[in-house]
């Protein structure tokens, strides 16, 4: 797994060493620690780096932390945020749920409850980084079929065969012997009600299966292409292709930073 990355913001130098020399003691090797002594250059450093925490404090010159927090906003750089203040003040904590911090630590902070807030901070990462995978192998089409959901018994039969045996050869007349029709049939019953092939849902299948492989796996194209029903590389890298418009290969580059 890839390491996580975790940027400290605050004006005063003893308060942002004190946390970044903590992180580094307590988790040793779990984390790479970057450091910004203003809102401006921590900007800069999130424009080079995928942060997935961002520790700031909340009062500093020329930009605050909350201010902070909208700019990245409105470019679309969302990092988990905890807030780290020497003030209670109740606006302050009411801004900072509003912008989606999931800590508000008041200064001077112990190592536990520092450590404590990054712990529940990189969850909340995690889940988020999930999310995107999801959103990211989504196929528009299956999803609305499985929102739809309204088929005929036996159509639901088919999916739910298709479900447990797409990895495997599997054809039209497998599936309509399974279900006792006529495969014509059955093609044309699949085709109405899902306005999709029974060969095309199978392929979206497949590739949505390995999209999910590409990113989350360390398995060769091979080894994909084996697991998702293709018994030769080349097979699968065409079929991919044609669905994706770029290779397996430079899918799983094009991403990998991410996942």
């Amino acid at each position: 797994m890839l390491r996580k990355t975790i940027l400290v913001v605050d004006d005063e130098p003893r308060s942002r060493e004190g946390v970044k020399k903590t992180i580094e003691k307590s988790a040793i090797g779990a984390f790479d620690v970057l450091t910004a002594n203003d809102a401006k250059e921590a900007i800069q450093l999130i424009e080079k780096h995928k942060i997935n925490l961002l520790i700031t404090d909340i009062r500093m010159p020329e930009m605050t932390g909350l201010e902070l927090l909208k700019v990245l906003k409105e470019n679309q750089d969302d990092p988990v945020v905890i807030i780290m203040s020497a003030y209670s003040e109740f606006e302050y904590a009411h801004q900072a749920l509003q912008l989606g911090v999931v800590n508000y630590l008041l200064k001077p902070i112990s190592k536990e409850k520092l450590m404590e807030a990054i712990e529940k901070a990189i969850n909340v990462d995690n889940q988020k980084l999930q999310t995107d995978l999801l959103q990211e192998i989504a196929d528009d089409k299956l999803i609305e079929i499985n929102e739809v959901g309204r088929f005929s018994g036996v159509i639901k039969e088919v999916i739910t065969y298709i479900e447990a045996h797409f990895y495997e050869e599997i054809s039209l007349k497998d599936v309509a012997n399974y279900v006792h029709l006529n495969a014509s049939y059955l093609s044309a019953l699949f085709k109405e009600q899902l306005d999709l092939t029974f060969s095309d849902y199978v392929t979206r299948r497949r590739v949505q299966e390995a999209k999910k492989l590409l990113l989350t796996t360390d398995f060769t194209i091979t080894e994909i292409a084996e697991k998702v029903g293709y018994n030769t590389p080349k097979y699968f890298i065409k079929i991919f292709k044609q669905a994706e418009e770029i290779t397996p290969h430079v899918y799983r580059k094009k991403y990998e930073s991410d996942f």
